[in-house]
């Protein structure tokens, strides 16, 4: 099996923003451990969501980590952060290392299957900063993700496979949407790491 992309520093983007796919960052057997392990260790909740005064329960299910008790807000919902497994602080040093940013929080996503996916949206909360860089790490079923940018409205996709690493940033958050569409041909689960730094909080 071939580690990483051929060229990593590639922008997937064409403009207004910085988009570059790793590849796979370790082999199978690896990956699949961290797919088993983040399946049982980790405290899956669904994920909540108010929209337009209604409350609203996913099937997919989320759970957020971090150095510290950060709050999280999105979707006017609001989240605490637990403290760091050792699977997860092992997986954020080794995309640091690879990356050469230090991030302090995870998002983490269980998709059950094709049908649950993720809407159009940007990952461009206040407490995030502007410009933020986000690392998303992939385990298990491969799923294709996709940009849209705001005005041009032109699009891009590309499968995210299991062990692979994609880096969001620059101003990708300002001027892109991304999302997981659905799909009928996945009848596995797929795990999403989503690396990000935090502004701290008073």
């Amino acid at each position: 099996m071939k580690l990483f992309n051929d060229d990593p520093q590639q922008n997937l983007l064409p403009y207004e923003g910085l988009v570059q796919y790793f590849g796979k960052i370790m082999e199978v057997q690896e990956a699949d451990r961290y797919f088993d392990q983040l399946s049982t260790d980790i405290e899956w909740k669904n994920d909540e969501a108010r929209i337009f005064g209604k409350h609203f329960i996913t099937k997919r299910k989320v759970a957020w980590y971090g150095d510290s008790n950060f709050s999280y807000t999105y979707s006017n919902a609001t989240k605490q952060a637990l403290p760091w497994t050792k699977e997860l602080l092992e997986l954020k040093k080794r995309v640091e290392q690879l990356t050469g940013t230090v991030f302090n929080s995870c998002l983490l996503n269980l998709y059950h299957n094709g049908s649950e996916g993720m809407a159009w949206h940007s990952d461009d909360e206040k407490s995030l900063g502007k410009d933020t860089t986000i690392a998303s790490l992939s385990f298990g079923a491969e799923r294709k993700f996709a940009f849209r940018h705001k005005q041009s409205k032109e699009t891009i996709s590309l499968p995210l496979e299991h062990g692979s690493l994609l880096i969001m940033a620059g101003s990708t958050q300002t001027h892109w949407l991304h999302r997981l569409p659905p799909t009928t041909k996945v009848h596995t689960p797929r795990i999403n790491l989503t690396f990000r730094t935090m502004l701290q909080q008073a």
